[in-house]
């Protein structure tokens, strides 16, 4: 059986397309262009790239992410399912800001 990195919030690192073009230089372009098309973002194909939330912080995608950070550096946790206080209302508020979020939410909820 594969292993499947999930982030402390639930997403499936398998499924993101950021955490893919880190091995992935086409991927990583088309995603930099997409940054300077859709956002006037100028973002380097090189920085694309995340080892996901229990690999390397200094290649992780969004490494000031509030949920990362209460998680794992305040309360020691892999995975926010653990927490006594989950479902709380930081999670909560972010899965409502899409359907990739809200599946990861209810990922948690079965696990």
């Amino acid at each position: 059986m594969a292993w499947i990195e999930i982030a402390c919030c639930g997403l499936n690192c398998a499924e993101c397309e950021i955490f893919q073009a880190s091995s992935d230089t086409a991927l990583a372009e088309r995603i930099s262009e997409e940054f300077k098309k859709n956002r006037n973002l100028d973002i380097k194909p090189e920085v694309i790239r995340c080892s996901g939330c229990h690999g390397d912080r200094s290649l992780h995608w969004s490494s000031d992410c509030e949920i990362l950070h209460c998680a794992m550096d305040e309360r020691g946790l892999e995975s926010c399912s653990q927490c006594p206080d989950f479902p709380c209302l930081r999670i909560e508020s972010w899965a409502e800001g899409s359907l990739r979020y809200r599946e990861a939410l209810e990922r948690l909820k079965g696990s």
